[in-house]
């Protein structure tokens, strides 16, 4: 019951994030003149590519949290990691399709990279470790997105 609880937390926790940075970003990519308008990279996947990918991250990364009781535990190292974690990933969207920085943004995917390393860490995990892999789509998802930030930094 307590592994249910928590696996709830952190979806309402995760998901919520992700809403309140898309409420932040304004308009929906689809909508959002400017970043139609902009040179995006060959390799962009179609738009409905991100709302999947999402889906399947938060899963996991909600999975991984229940087991590595980053609460329940309350060792305030891996609560910070895992709320500034939260917090990156709520200023990325407005950042990059609100206010256009796109080089600002891009740091924020490499902060977001770099969060996640450090909570895994925090663990005492190795890609040895099963609960790692679970992190696994929201690594190459954040190499994919830094990729297509840099470019439209570089590009535009």
């Amino acid at each position: 019951m307590k592994k249910l609880a928590s696996f709830l937390l952190y979806l309402t926790l995760n998901f919520g994030a992700l809403a309140v940075g898309s409420f932040l970003m304004g308009s929906s990519p689809n909508e959002n003149t400017w970043y139609i308008r902009l040179n995006q990279a060959p390799w962009t996947p179609p738009g409905y590519v991100f709302g999947l990918a999402w889906t399947l991250i938060m899963l996991c990364f909600s999975i991984y949290l229940t087991f590595s009781h980053v609460f329940v535990l309350g060792e305030k190292k891996r609560r910070n990691t895992y709320l500034i974690h939260l917090f990156l990933n709520i200023i990325w969207n407005p950042l990059f399709f609100q206010f256009h920085l796109t080089w600002i943004a891009f740091p924020i995917l490499v902060g977001l990279l770099i969060s996640l390393i450090v909570l895994n860490r925090q663990m005492n995990y190795t890609w040895k470790t099963g609960h790692s892999w679970l992190l696994m789509p929201y690594f190459i998802w954040l190499i994919i997105a830094g990729s297509l930030n840099a470019y439209i930094a570089i590009m535009n």
